[in-house]
């Protein structure tokens, strides 16, 4: 399938705004893949296709997860929303054409973290949260992080920092993946 077939399939199957945002996470991880030397090209496909497993409810999620033989953890069997990265990368392959573990990293990745992530696993990570429909506080720091580092893995450490702080202010669990993310990151600092 074509970049273009593909942005007109998802647009099929996505809410309008839903759809924006993956246009504007798109355009953002490539941005952001010129600057760290990522591939410009994955980097569009990932955060164009980052969220097409949010054409389901979060209550079907589960039995999605079910059918493609996905893992339900205990974090997500409380935040089912979650599940949908993991679908997504799934979903990229089975109706996208996309047969690239890069592209499929980077999407089943963009919610959570992990540790030892990719450079494309950390665009579409960050491009998520800073492309700009989105409007929550602090977003206008994050954006500004790209134009005053050159260290990614600053930004992203920065970044799943934001992210667990804004989890626990909810009281809601934080994934074990996204404390490994952090870890890992701090971890090779020390290293260097």
């Amino acid at each position: 399938m074509t970049i273009d077939e593909m942005r007109r399939e998802l647009q099929s199957r996505l809410k309008k705004n839903r759809f924006a945002h993956s246009i504007g996470v798109a355009d953002t991880a490539v941005r952001l893949a010129k600057k760290f030397g990522a591939d410009a090209e994955k980097a569009y496909i990932a955060g164009l296709l980052h969220d097409c497993a949010r054409e389901f409810e979060n209550e079907s999620l589960p039995d999605e997860a079910r059918k493609r033989g996905i893992k339900i953890g205990e974090v997500e069997k409380f935040m089912p929303l979650l599940l949908h990265a993991y679908i997504g990368a799934e979903m990229a392959k089975e109706i996208y054409g996309v047969d690239d573990e890069e592209i499929f990293s980077a999407i089943y990745r963009h919610t959570v973290g992990a540790k030892n992530m990719s450079a494309l696993d950390k665009i579409i990570y960050f491009a998520d949260m800073i492309e700009p429909n989105r409007d929550y506080p602090g977003v206008e720091k994050l954006r500004a992080l790209p134009e005053t580092s050159d260290n990614l893995d600053e930004i992203i450490l920065t970044a799943l920092n934001e992210s667990i702080i804004f989890v626990a202010q909810k009281n809601s669990p934080i994934h074990p993946d996204t404390i490994d993310a952090r870890n890992f990151l701090i971890f090779q600092r020390e290293k260097s």
